[in-house]
């Protein structure tokens, strides 16, 4: 409900921005809340336009379940079939998913979904580390939050970037470029079902994947060095470079966050011994330098 009546203030802002700076225009937005296949709220109950954009709110928890995100596929499809763009919050991505149009597409939604998506619908490309992917008739946000940067792209498209800009000043919101990489940890897959390589991820969460030779890796598995590597992959999605790396950036998160350590002192503690190539990694990873992260997220 939050991202419901959230989106409804905020639009109904950036229509009394629009009031502001054009006096005479006649370009607003018109909200409506839907249930059902029908309008059951309208800020313009006279008007007979059809939705230009919808968008599906998240849910608190575990994603809408499949039988009731199926029953909606139809009257969605129709609409965008009708010209609306579709848009969802985190989880609701999940019901754009049953209407069969994010296959093949790049989306988002919460970065601890990332299995149940993969698993759900195994066509769609996920990018876990932007808060919102605008792809033309498809925006999808991350977290639950994500519902403001949703709805100040929405707004940037329809009354332009002027009033998107004063919008997020008037609500003191910053104006969509967060990425939800700076906010996501790593939870590896650990469901698999490959003991080999889940008896890897336990020996790197025990080391801290510290002074990993590939060597030492396979031997733990006890599987030959090409089958290890082609396994590896297939059950996590990561490469093992990929996969340390991760492990040691979300102990450096960790350390940054409550420690007290330089950047340095961080950088030998989570496994590198050139802190430029520890700051490189941070940087591609997370989206912004240690530094950055410290003085942002530091308690």
């Amino acid at each position: 409900m939050a991202a419901v009546l959230g989106l409804t203030d905020l639009f109904a802002t950036a229509n009394r921005v629009v009031g502001q700076q054009h006096p005479n225009s006649v370009r607003t937005l018109r909200i409506s809340h839907w249930k059902d296949g029908g309008r059951v709220h309208d800020t313009m109950p006279e008007a007979t336009t059809a939705p230009a954009v919808l968008i599906v709110p998240p849910t608190l928890g575990q994603p809408i379940p499949r039988e009731v995100a199926m029953a909606e596929a139809p009257w969605l499809r129709a609409r965008h079939a009708d010209g609306a763009t579709l848009a969802s919050i985190c989880t609701g991505a999940f019901v754009l998913g049953e209407t069969g149009l994010l296959d093949g597409r790049t989306i988002t939604t919460h970065w601890t979904f990332d299995h149940a998506m993969h698993e759900r619908f195994p066509k769609i490309r996920l990018d876990l580390d932007r808060m919102v992917i605008e792809d033309g008739d498809l925006i999808t946000g991350g977290g639950a939050m994500s519902w403001v940067d949703v709805g100040l792209k929405i707004v940037d498209r329809i009354l332009g970037p002027d009033t998107m800009i004063q919008t997020a000043r008037t609500l003191l919101v910053d104006p969509p470029h967060r990425e939800q990489r700076y906010y996501s940890g790593f939870a590896p897959n650990l469901s698999h079902g490959d003991a080999a390589v889940l008896k890897v991820q336990h020996w790197l969460e025990s080391s801290g994947a510290k002074d990993v030779e590939l060597s030492r890796l396979v031997a733990e598995s006890g599987l030959e060095g090409r089958t290890f590597l082609r396994r590896f992959k297939k059950a996590t999605g990561l490469t093992t470079t990929d996969y340390i790396q991760r492990l040691r950036m979300r102990t450096a998160r960790e350390l940054l966050q409550f420690g007290t350590n330089n950047v340095d002192q961080i950088a030998w503690e989570v496994g590198y011994n050139d802190p430029g190539a520890f700051r490189k990694v941070f940087l591609r990873i997370v989206g912004l330098s240690p530094a950055e992260y410290r003085r942002r997220f530091h308690v």
